[in-house]
C-alpha cells in the first residue's frame, strides 16, 4: 500500500505530504526529500537523450529494507513522490503509473480552481479525499 504522497513545487519545496502512519510522518517527509537528487537526475538524463517527448513517469528511484520510492514528473517540473510498503509486492507497475495519473488529474484540476495560487501549499479537501481514497483502496485491495 502507498504510506506516503507527496507534491513537490519545481523548486524543490513540498506542496502537499500525506501519510498513513501519523507518528512516522518526519521520516516520509525525509524520504521524500532524500529521493529528488534521484528525480533531478533522472529528468536531466532523459532530457538529454529526447529533446521534447520524455516519459513523465520516473519508475522506481529507489527502495529501501521497508519502502519503495516511485516519482513522476509534470511538464512544470512538479514532482509527484509516492512510497509504497516494500512487503506489498501485489503493487505492479501498471497499477503505480494509475496511481500518479490520478493524482497528476487531481492536482490539474486543483490548479484551475481560481481561489489557489500556484506554489503555495495544497489545502484542497477534494485534492485531499482524492489521495486518502487512492490509499486506503490500496489498502483494501
Amino acid at each position: 500500500m502507498a504510506v506516503c504522497v507527496s507534491v513537490i513545487a519545481k523548486e524543490n519545496y513540498p506542496l502537499y505530504i500525506k501519510t498513513i502512519p501519523t507518528e512516522n510522518e518526519l521520516k516520509f517527509h525525509y524520504t521524500v526529500h532524500t529521493c529528488l537528487d534521484v528525480v533531478e537526475e533522472k529528468v536531466s538524463s532523459v532530457s538529454k537523450s529526447v529533446n521534447d517527448l520524455r516519459e513523465l513517469y520516473l519508475g522506481l528511484l529507489y527502495p529501501t529494507e521497508d519502502y519503495k520510492v516511485y516519482g513522476y514528473v509534470t511538464n512544470t517540473k512538479v514532482k509527484f513522490v509516492i512510497v509504497v510498503e516494500t512487503s506489498n509486492t501485489l503493487l505492479r507497475d501498471n497499477e503505480i503509473r494509475s496511481m500518479f495519473r490520478k493524482l497528476h488529474n487531481a492536482y490539474t484540476d486543483m490548479l484551475c480552481n481560481p481561489f489557489y495560487t500556484p506554489g503555495e501549499t495544497i489545502k484542497s479537501r477534494s485534492f485531499d479525499k482524492l489521495v486518502l481514497q487512492m490509499m486506503v483502496s490500496e489498502v483494501q485491495s
